[in-house]
């Protein structure tokens, strides 16, 4: 069976995206697709860098909630909409921030990622300047096990494995086993939470070749463990990444040993067959 659900989705309501929502709907419905849920970036205590505008990835959601709504009720019969959320994990004053606003609305799906290592964006070059690699990557992942140990609010976890992306030589000496103790450490605190994995395959948009988050082992651990909760999503950011590498992920999904997939409604999960 072919993947009918996007799971991770902006628009023009997070800041690195321009995508007006209805032409994400639209090609949802040309794909094929029966399901599609709306994850924009809520990234509480972003950095304020040069060049970016105050609370770039603070999102208005209200605004967003309605148009969400909007496209549920005008597209009502063709495509399922969910209205969802990306929390950027952080601690210390962050956390209390994120547990506030998610006592205030009903998402259908919450994505928990990690964007940030230690209040910095690793997406910039000058923040790997004189570190090391291997050293960044396994205080990214052990920063995401202290994220998910302190703040459980969330249904998966976001492209775990993500900083890889834009490491200095953008993933190619990357090799998960070589952090397989935190990476266990995590998938176990997931398994224990009863949460799962987001399967993000915005890499192949560019990269068909490329290796989606998480890397395949790190999707085969999972399901190893127990692991049975994964979800879909290509984050795309424009209509042209909607279900982007979908074939090659359902296929990574099954070579792992996953049977099935799941969505959102309510953060009350549904398993559909791979």
């Amino acid at each position: 069976m072919p993947i009918l659900a996007d799971f991770h989705m902006h628009t023009h309501h997070s800041g690195d995206s321009q995508a007006p929502m209805e032409d994400m709907v639209k090609r949802a419905i040309e794909k094929g697709l029966t399901q599609i849920c709306f994850t924009e970036h809520q990234d509480l205590d972003y950095p304020e860098l040069p060049g970016n505008p105050k609370d770039l990835f603070t999102l208005d959601t209200d605004p967003y909630r309605d148009e969400v709504l909007s496209m549920k009720e005008k597209y009502s019969g063709k495509i399922d909409i969910g209205f969802g959320v990306e929390l950027g994990l952080q601690l210390e004053d962050t956390l209390r921030k994120n547990r506030e606003y998610m006592s205030k609305y009903d998402f259908d799906f919450v994505i928990g990622s990690i964007h940030l290592l230690d209040r910095e964006d690793f997406y910039y070059e000058s923040v790997w300047e004189g570190r090391s690699i291997s050293d960044m990557y396994r205080r990214c992942f052990e920063s995401t096990l202290e994220n998910i140990t302190e703040f459980t609010d969330f249904d998966v976890l976001g492209h775990l494995d993500y900083i890889t992306r834009y490491a200095p030589d953008k993933g190619a000496s990357y090799r998960p086993e070589d952090y397989a103790d935190i990476i266990d450490a995590i998938l176990l605190k997931l398994i224990k939470d009863g949460k799962g994995l987001d399967v993000n395959s915005k890499v192949l948009f560019t990269n068909p070749e490329g290796n989606p988050n998480p890397h395949p082992y790190i999707l085969k651990r999972f399901n190893e463990l127990g692991g049975r909760i994964i979800t879909f999503g290509s984050d795309a950011h424009f209509a042209d990444q909607v279900a982007c590498g979908f074939e090659r992920t359902r296929q990574m999904a099954l070579d792992a040993g996953f049977t099935e997939y799941y969505t959102f409604k309510g953060r009350k999960p549904s398993a559909h067959k791979l």
